[in-house]
């Protein structure tokens, strides 16, 4: 899936958020993901997933990282394709193994 934004419009917009929840007042997460994702062109939704992720990269949250669903993605694919290797190496070997047991009309 193609990248709609640019990381670094990501990392300032999440610098937004998080400068302005730093600030005296300490309005609500919903509050300012609510006023700055207007003025940046993007949904309210949008802005706080990447806040919360951001969070989460950061350690500052629990959860899996970016990095570690890149890898477990791959992971699973790998998984994926060797399963799928696997039974077409045991089909074939069934195969072979049937001919060699099959006599021979000669």
């Amino acid at each position: 899936m193609p990248k709609k934004y640019p990381d670094s419009f990501r990392e300032r917009a999440v610098r937004m958020v998080a400068d302005r929840l730093d600030g005296d007042d300490r309005p609500s997460q919903y509050a300012v993901v609510s006023e700055i994702a207007p003025k940046l062109g993007i949904s309210a939704e949008t802005l706080r997933r990447w806040f919360a992720r951001s969070l989460v990269d950061s350690g500052k949250q629990p959860g899996v990282t970016a990095d570690a669903q890149a890898e477990i993605r791959r992971l699973k694919k790998e998984n994926a394709d060797l399963r799928r290797a696997n039974e077409i190496l045991k089909t074939a070997s069934a195969f072979f193994a049937a001919e060699i047991d099959r006599p021979t009309t000669r």
